[in-house]
């Protein structure tokens, strides 16, 4: 059972093991976060969500800001682990960069709108949160960075270069694709992202 499904299940003043409340507390708060936003977001509306007395929400969480980080935490996590498991699923580069495309689809598609709390956050200017968006980038394009130089033979901060502007395409791609109501098929979608990233990369003959 998802932590969403938790908070819809449980009536108002059922005990939890602590585990499990908190991982309650985090499926009602991304509902009211992804909807609302932070700043328009209050505790007392994700105390209601979970179905608990706002002190139950203070016992986990000290304040609004460490929820949210909370939660940006565990979906930045969700992602990073998405694209390493990707990468490590082939070891032919094309299909890595097909696999790690289809990594940012799927995790937009179907992260319960969490990507909103990575790539669309309204507290960026916070820096402990901008301090964890910039991280999962650079965490992703890390991951993704080796394979490129593997390819094109290309130093090391190159291929970072590249990497971070693959990802960056990926993800920007992948939220426009949902945005516009998903026209395209997404596997069609996913197939044109990919083809255009290998095609990049491709163009990058190695160096002697």
């Amino acid at each position: 059972m998802t932590a969403t499904e938790q908070t819809e299940a449980r009536p108002r003043g059922t005990r939890l093991p602590r585990r499990a409340r908190r991982n309650q507390l985090l499926g009602a708060a991304q509902e009211v976060f992804v909807a609302q936003g932070y700043h328009a977001a209050a505790m007392d509306d994700i105390a209601d969500r979970a179905g608990v007395s706002k002190p139950v929400l203070y016992q986990h969480f000290p304040g609004k800001l460490e929820l949210y980080l909370a939660l940006l935490d565990q979906h930045c996590e969700a992602l990073v682990q998405a694209v390493r498991k990707a990468l490590s699923a082939t070891s032919d580069n094309k299909q890595r960069i097909a696999a790690t495309m289809d990594a940012y689809f799927s995790y937009v598609e179907h992260e319960g709108g969490a990507f909103r709390l990575v790539f669309e956050s309204d507290l960026t200017n916070e820096p402990s949160v901008r301090e964890r968006v910039d991280r999962v980038a650079e965490d992703c394009a890390k991951l993704v960075s080796p394979l490129i130089a593997e390819d094109t033979d290309l130093p090391e901060e190159q291929a970072m270069l590249l990497a971070v502007s693959l990802c960056g395409m990926a993800q920007v791609t992948a939220r426009h694709w949902l945005s516009s109501g998903q026209r395209v098929p997404g596997d069609v979608a996913r197939s044109l992202t990919a083809g255009l990233a290998w095609r990049g990369i491709a163009g990058f003959p190695l160096q002697h």
